[in-house]
């Protein structure tokens, strides 16, 4: 398959559902995970799980983040569907993000992943430092 719009358009009759696999490269559901699991997609969504929250204080939250990257990650998860962008008519205009319920569970998943491995921080230390050993005495 290499793209849902594809599969429904082509091969799908009037009682077939589109199936997506996100092990085929044009499906989108491969799009959407490369953009949540993306270098800042999921500091990004996982940022806005608390609620909606402007672009400083989002830029802010996520340490390293240049403006530029996280702009171009909020438009691509705002296409995906897991962001919203609000314009709220004031002035300035305020302009804050939030997730979509989609964005939410995605966020769910994504916190009790980061959850792991923040837990496992000491045992990542460790078997880190035994397999720099490893290559170092190689």
């Amino acid at each position: 398959m290499t793209d849902v719009t594809e599969l429904s358009a082509r091969d799908a009759g009037p009682t077939d559902e589109m199936v997506a696999d996100v092990f085929q490269r044009g499906c989108t559901s491969r799009h959407v995970l490369e953009s949540v699991t993306g270098r800042w997609g999921v500091l990004t969504v996982a940022g806005l799980r608390d609620g909606a929250v402007r672009f400083n204080a989002l830029r802010r939250r996520i340490d390293g983040v240049s403006e530029k990257m996280l702009a171009q990650t909020l438009q691509g998860l705002e296409r995906d569907g897991i962001v919203v962008r609000e314009v709220r008519a004031t002035i300035p205009p305020h302009v804050e993000y939030s997730l979509t319920e989609l964005g939410v569970r995605v966020a769910d998943r994504l916190s009790a992943l980061i959850d792991v491995l923040e837990g496992a921080v000491g045992e990542v230390s460790a078997s880190q430092r035994a397999y720099d050993a490893r290559r170092d005495g190689a």
